[in-house]
């Protein structure tokens, strides 16, 4: 009764969670949401007995104000991993093929395979960790019909630069879509990255994608958004769930946006932190919420850590620790030099 290619797709794992230990594996901010958009949701469920609007017509308007981009540019989903899986579905049949980073985001290959496509895995570059760009490029074929680009990248927290990136897309074929997922857009202080509501305008075949879930908070609401070509956006809302975003998720967005400068103090407050961390523990520089440690010893580190009361994740290629708050770092700090001094 069950397809039988489920027992070879991968399950999205969680970062793990520890009572009484500080959670620096599944990088989300410690901060508790916005006090607008704290107000909003809890207005919001005095009328959880309705329906919310399917068609987010009030946030789809103050989101396509934000990015400067139409209405009909932009959609909304159960965070941006649903409108990974959405963009997913939206472009390919069973057999294409979907080409990622990797490491990256470990729900592109489950999203891949649940819609019957070929998930194809470019290791990222030894060397710096970042996007193997050429790789993807050489590992177009004529079944592929979307590639996925994670900038910043998670977990390495790296990033490409515009004229790479142009680069690259000037060897795309103007057939495949390429989903530029932004997760950490509002941690990225790289001055010469690209930036998904510019290059939308330039490439009708590029869709970006942003959440809510990290800078502003709102992971446990579950919404994010994507924004491009009307085509491609109508063809993605054509395959989403009826419903799938809340109501108290639409009105906490709305207000989230509209707080926009008090978000941003936040998110300097992460940077700031992230370079003492990445320097603590010897990590190379990160454009995300997070710092990298490559290298094959991230269980036994992620476990003895735990000893001391701190969580991190840990992946056969490394460590990813989540940067939070001051008081939240120091306890990292502690537990990392005790660790290693003994």
């Amino acid at each position: 009764m069950i397809r039988a290619d489920l027992s070879d797709i991968p399950t999205y794992v969680p970062g793990k969670d520890i009572d009484n230990a500080t959670k620096l594996s599944s990088n989300e901010v410690a901060f508790t949401p916005l006090p607008a958009a704290i107000s909003a949701i809890t207005e919001a469920a005095g009328g959880a007995n309705r329906y919310p609007d399917i068609a987010a017509v009030e946030l789809r308007g103050v989101l396509a104000e934000h990015l400067e981009l139409d209405p009909e540019q932009v959609t909304v989903g159960c965070g941006s991993s649903a409108l990974c899986q959405q963009l997913v579905q939206t472009t390919c049949l069973q057999g294409d093929e979907v080409i990622f980073p990797w490491r990256s985001f470990e729900g592109y290959p489950i999203f891949a395979r649940v819609a019957g496509a070929v998930a194809v895995p470019i290791p990222l570059l030894p060397e710096t960790q970042g996007h193997d760009l050429d790789g993807m490029i050489a590992a177009i074929t004529d079944r592929t019909r979307l590639i996925f680009l994670c900038n910043p990248n998670n977990p390495s927290g790296t990033t490409f630069t515009e004229a790479e990136f142009e680069a690259f897309m000037e060897r795309v074929p103007s057939h495949v879509v390429v989903g530029l997922d932004e997760a950490y857009f509002e941690f990225n202080r790289s001055e010469d990255s690209p930036v998904a509501t510019e290059a939308v305008r330039r490439y009708p075949n590029v869709v970006g994608l942003r959440t809510f879930s990290k800078a502003y908070g709102l992971a446990g609401v579950r919404i994010g958004y994507a924004f491009g070509d009307p085509e491609i956006i109508a063809a993605m809302n054509k395959v989403a769930i009826p419903f799938a975003v809340s109501s108290v998720a639409q009105a906490a967005a709305i207000a989230s946006l509209n707080a926009a400068d008090e978000l941003m103090e936040r998110a300097e407050e992460v940077v700031a932190e992230r370079d003492r961390v990445a320097t603590a523990v010897g990590a190379a520089p990160s454009q995300a919420n997070f710092v990298w440690l490559p290298g094959e010893q991230a269980s036994d580190l992620a476990g003895r850590l735990a000893e001391h009361g701190v969580v991190i994740r840990a992946f056969p290629e490394g460590a990813r620790i989540t940067v939070t708050t001051r008081e939240e770092n120091n306890r990292l700090i502690h537990a990392w030099e005790a660790v290693h001094n003994g």
